[in-house]
């Protein structure tokens, strides 16, 4: 496993991570399975567990927390998220200072932790002043309960707005940004990749496989694979990637990964670690052979050959207007 550093900042992180986005699993064979999963991501050198408080209402949280108990706390970077609703309450959601408060609190409550490594804003919220969200995220860093904060979801004027605050008020730095970046969805590459090198903010992804599309599981003209996600998931993101034309450039991309002998996903994977702008590239696995799987893409270099094919498969074209 190789490790890169979070931004400019002295944090190292794995270059490949394992997110935790999971049902309550307690007591069930699944946990166990799980569990293996975990310390399967600690022998392949993985120090980067990712999670959130929305994760099935907290359950994810106490699962990774009761996980990494086995393990110095030394050996691994945790980080959970705060935005999503947490129970009914006019004030249960959102980046309000008492949502933020209360929320890391309850994240270090269902994990055991003392503090988190990585602090997220999942989303922007317009009903907050953004220099309220920034300076309780730098008050908790200062209180010693996070160690670096970032967002997730955010457009770039979002960001650049909560850097020129951060600036203004002399506050702890924004040091990640947690964007969702695959083979089809390359929008960061416009504006933010470029915000973040400027300002030295590391960039750890999210949804790397393009909800298993990347994978290869799911092929042109042939049926959806029994038990697979997209016969199952509630809000159908995978189920909006089957289009003919991602289902067709999935069949090109094979053929590339074929050509240097490993899977799809490893090469998707290792596509995305091409750019130094990233930090991390966030994973799921169900079982530690996944796992095994992902972390093989960590210090693969794609040839440049492969790189261009791979352009040309793509297609891709940055939105650029001229202005003026």
């Amino acid at each position: 496993m190789k490790y890169r550093n979070l931004g400019k900042w002295g944090l190292k992180v794995s270059e490949i991570a394992l997110g935790s986005w999971v049902t309550d699993l307690s007591g069930t064979e699944a946990e166990k399975t799980a569990l293996q999963t975990v310390n399967a991501a600690f022998d392949a050198g993985v120090n980067f567990f990712d999670c959130a408080d929305a994760y099935s209402g907290g359950a994810a949280e106490r699962f990774l927390g009761k996980a990494l108990k086995q393990h110095s706390r030394s050996e691994y970077v945790v980080s959970s998220k705060v935005f999503f609703p947490m129970g009914r309450g006019a004030n249960d959601r959102g980046l309000s200072r008492k949502h933020i408060v209360e929320q890391l609190d309850k994240s270090l409550q269902n994990m055991k932790l003392d503090y988190l490594d990585l602090y997220f804003c999942h989303r922007f919220d317009p009903t907050t002043p953004i220099e309220e969200t920034m300076q309780v995220l730098s008050d908790m860093v200062a209180a010693g309960k996070i160690l670096y904060y970032g967002v997730s979801e955010w457009s770039p004027v979002q960001i650049v707005k909560a850097l020129s605050v951060i600036k203004e008020n002399h506050l702890r730095p924004l040091s990640v940004i947690q964007p969702q970046y695959h083979m089809l969805d390359r929008y960061i590459e416009d504006e933010i990749m470029g915000i973040c090198a400027e300002n030295g903010v590391g960039i750890t992804v999210f949804s790397p496989l393009a909800q298993g599309l990347l994978t290869g599981k799911y092929r042109k003209g042939q049926p959806l694979p029994a038990g697979s996600r997209a016969t199952w998931q509630a809000d159908k993101q995978i189920n909006n990637l089957l289009t003919e034309q991602n289902l067709e450039k999935v069949e090109q991309l094979l053929s590339v990964a074929e050509k240097l002998g490993v899977p799809l996903s490893v090469l998707a994977l290792a596509w995305i670690l091409r750019r130094q702008e990233i930090s991390s590239v966030i994973t799921g696995a169900s079982k530690p052979a996944q796992l095994a799987g992902n972390a093989a893409a960590s210090g693969l270099t794609l040839p440049q050959d492969a790189l261009e094919e791979i352009e040309t498969i793509l297609g891709y074209h940055p939105f650029v207007r001229k202005i003026g």
